[in-house]
């Protein structure tokens, strides 16, 4: 047998902001994983923040590798390269493909229009 009335026309006032709330409408206040001894309506609740969990969730984020393989090929990458499947152009070289010439520079462009 229950020692607590049911109460369901029963009504609370909200610890945070004093309003008027049907009581099985209050919820407990939880901060840090734990009840602070609050009972605030649903609407204004706030939820337990993540950053405060610091010691319940893993961290670890190793930086080293343990067996590393650098890129030993940097000319070929800094090498330009062009794709023509339309018009052609490219040629076969023993078992690759040979792209379209491609240069690259720096300089200055006037339009002139009429």
């Amino acid at each position: 047998m229950s020692s607590y009335a049911k109460g369901s026309k029963a009504f609370g006032f909200c610890d945070r902001t004093g309003f008027r709330y049907p009581l099985r409408d209050l919820v407990r206040q939880i901060e840090d994983g734990r009840w602070n001894g609050l009972l605030v309506g649903r609407d204004v609740v706030d939820q337990d923040q993540p950053q405060l969990k610091l010691g319940d969730v893993n961290a670890n984020d190793p930086q080293a590798l343990r067996f590393p393989r650098p890129d030993n090929s940097l000319d070929e990458s800094r090498a330009l390269s062009a794709f023509d499947p339309v018009g052609g152009g490219n040629t076969a070289l023993g078992s690759r493909t040979v792209g379209l010439d491609m240069a690259g520079a720096v300089g200055r462009v006037t339009v002139e229009t009429s």
